[in-house]
């Protein structure tokens, strides 16, 4: 069975070196750049199955490499994680609206960076397996897209058609972070008018009408929300 392939694009040594200790140790073929200009032409040159991406670069930044990798048809496919320092919530908001896939801030454990590329490697390879699916069955709660009904261990749970929407795009990537802005986009339908713009509120709702001990939604503090990812976990 072939390696996946993982791109870091690191500027500080010592963190490089603790990633990609990592990483091989978990049977990841990796290489890295130390510079943002020389990153790209990594990622082109290999083609990764994966990408983390430091924000902070010489020669070209993060935010820059993120998009240009999720604007071109030939790289758009690839998930990146972000690797963030505390204090760039902002920049993190940018990059989940531009494409990036999960973010990991500093410092970090590596148990879980090593989490969080197994599940955005998963989330790529069902995607392309089998694209968005129907139904999202989980703990109980079963989502039905086609029917635009949900239910929890078989009771009927009565969502507005903003909260549905909401529910099934987190569901649709577990694990995944979006950002208030994301969610907001899309929330908004053809049918459906938001005249509260705060996400939060819709969430809140969200998590009253969803009974039993399990927090289906998380809160990622100053950044948004993601569901639960429980072989990630």
């Amino acid at each position: 069975m072939l390696k996946k392939k993982i791109v870091i694009i690191e500027d500080e040594p010592d963190i490089l070196e603790v990633l990609s200790y990592n990483l091989k140790r978990e049977g990841f073929d990796v290489s890295h750049a130390l510079d943002g200009i020389k990153g790209l032409a990594l990622i082109e040159k290999v083609e990764p199955d994966l990408v983390i991406l430091d924000l902070m670069l010489p020669g070209l930044d993060g935010l820059e490499i993120c998009r240009r990798i999720k604007g071109g048809e030939k790289l758009k496919h690839i998930p990146v994680i972000m690797v963030t320092a505390k204090g760039e919530e902002s920049d993190i908001v940018i990059g989940l609206g531009i494409g990036a896939d999960d973010y990991v801030a500093k410092p970090f454990s590596p148990r879980e960076l090593v989490a969080r590329v197994n599940a955005a490697i998963r989330r790529a390879g069902m995607s392309d397996k089998q694209g968005r699916p129907d139904i999202v069955e989980l703990e109980g709660l079963i989502i039905d897209e086609q029917k635009f009904s949900v239910t929890y261990h078989g009771n009927l749970i009565k969502l507005t058609a903003t909260e549905f929407r909401l529910l099934n795009q987190l569901a649709n990537h577990p694990g995944r972070v979006f950002s208030r802005e994301q969610l907001l986009n899309y929330a908004s339908g053809n049918d459906v008018v938001i005249v509260d713009r705060n996400i939060d509120v819709h969430i809140r709702a969200i998590r009253k009408k969803l009974p039993g001990e399990i927090q289906f939604i998380e809160t990622v503090r100053g950044i948004g929300y993601r569901f639960i990812d429980v072989v990630g976990q």
